[in-house]
């Protein structure tokens, strides 16, 4: 496993839609673990592959919940959303800035897992959040855009994906 390089806003890549991934292979899942190890070292509870420079429907996400753990998607699709919820976000891509956010309050995401199995993660509350974060993502949205009020944080600990 390796740490990469997060890319930061203004790198063009993080405006690109990322492709399909049409096999999970070894390749993938290296990239998969390389992603848990950057975000963990980031003290992040997501990343998206264009964030380390790779245009590929990939995620990782651990809520940090107690319960959920490190979760690796390849191509997560929000097949459902419902309710609302507004809350802080922060992005390992955007340093020093957060801001309010609405987004859905469950989310029912279909992906690939290691293995290149189908599987559904019905989330709720923060984790519908970094899911939707996350997959924003990878179609070349940042949060920064559909930010509702900055939010200045002085000597508090930030939550960033």
């Amino acid at each position: 496993m390796a740490i990469r390089n997060i890319r930061i806003d203004g790198d063009p890549i993080l405006r690109k839609v990322s492709r399909e991934v049409d096999q999970v292979t070894d390749r993938i899942n290296i990239l998969l673990d390389d992603m848990a190890e950057t975000m963990y070292d980031a003290n992040g509870v997501g990343l998206a592959a264009p964030q380390v420079g790779i245009l590929k429907r990939v995620i990782v996400v651990d809520p940090q919940d107690g319960q959920t753990g490190l979760v690796k998607l390849v191509n997560p699709e929000i097949i459902e959303k419902d309710g609302e919820q507004i809350g802080v976000e922060g992005c390992l891509s955007i340093p020093d800035f957060n801001a309010t956010v609405k987004r859905a309050e469950h989310v029912k995401v279909k992906y690939l897992d290691e293995e290149g199995k189908e599987q559904i993660w019905d989330a709720h509350g923060f984790p519908a959040v970094i899911l939707s974060h996350e997959i924003d993502h990878l179609d070349g949205i940042l949060f920064k855009d559909k930010y509702i009020e900055e939010i200045k944080f002085e000597d508090q600990e930030e939550i960033n994906d």
